[in-house]
């Protein structure tokens, strides 16, 4: 890739993050934190391109064999609960989900372990014969 394509690309990827940030309810200084761990992180930055682009996952990068969409479905459960308990926020906030799983994915990279547990042990809505 070009020098003026990977800078007009950067762009891009940082105008898209803001807004989606905007769209979720976050404010300036999570998207700067967000996109600053995101620039930092090859394999989730090289993700969050491809969905920029695909509107799809490309589900290449794992982490401690979870991928982006394994990470969504988890939140997702999560979202559920919070909705059953009145909670409705998330309900038609699809932006909020997508920013929170690739914002996970980063923090993940950097602690495996307690997302690795947190996934395997942790679910939104707990009732028995769940699993």
């Amino acid at each position: 890739m070009e020098k003026d394509e990977k800078t007009t690309q950067e762009k891009n990827v940082r105008e898209w993050a803001r807004a989606l940030c905007f769209y979720a309810g976050e404010d300036e200084g999570f998207f700067e934190r967000f996109f600053q761990a995101l620039r930092e992180s090859e394999g989730v930055y090289g993700e969050f391109v491809y969905y920029l682009e695909h509107r799809n996952f490309a589900c290449r990068y794992q982490i401690a064999g979870y991928t982006i969409v394994d990470i969504m479905v988890w939140q997702m459960d999560h979202f559920k609960a919070q909705m059953d308990r009145g909670n409705d926020g998330m309900k038609n906030n699809g932006d909020k989900m997508l920013l929170m799983a690739f914002d996970t994915m980063v923090k993940m990279e950097k602690d495996p372990q307690k997302y690795v547990f947190l996934m395997q042990s942790e679910t939104g809505t707990d009732y028995p014969g769940k699993y």
